[in-house]
């Protein structure tokens, strides 16, 4: 096995790991996690809708990840929602607000600061697994009209 499909199974293990736990705790405390979404300012009037269209989202692009044929379009989908979620951490920041993160589990008791370190993790191991992927399909294994003398 190359390097590189080692590479991406372990960048891919990573985000299905952070994906499943992140959505799993929220569903197992739904009530706080929407809560928690009602009292931001950016999205409240979202929150009942948003409650379930993450973890949906995020059990979504662990599917991607899990499947081979759609593993590069859940490491552009995982890139994205580690964005947007960064964007979002960023905004609270600046706004002042002092709402404490409703992302469930372990990852609640993290700072804003520390969540957007965290997530810049995240987004790098995305950019990296895409990288590769799209690297992986550049490089054919077998060119099988460079290999017969033109006559």
């Amino acid at each position: 096995m190359k390097k590189s499909n080692v590479a991406v199974g372990i960048i891919c293990t990573l985000n299905i790991t952070l994906l499943v736990y992140a959505a799993t705790a929220k569903l197992l405390d739904y009530d706080n996690f929407q809560f928690g979404l009602t009292e931001s300012p950016f999205i409240a009037p979202f929150a009942n809708i948003l409650a379930w269209a993450v973890p949906a989202t995020e059990y979504l692009i662990v599917a991607l990840l899990v499947i081979p044929a759609t593993r590069s379009a859940g490491l552009y989908a995982s890139f994205g929602l580690m964005s947007i979620f960064t964007i979002y951490i960023a905004a609270m920041l600046l706004s002042g607000s002092d709402i404490p993160c409703s992302c469930g589990g372990v990852l609640e008791e993290m700072s804003w600061s520390t969540h957007i370190i965290f997530n810049c993790f995240f987004i790098v191991n995305s950019a990296w697994g895409i990288y590769l992927q799209r690297k992986k399909r550049r490089t054919p294994a077998y060119l099988p009209a460079l290999t017969k003398p033109l006559h």
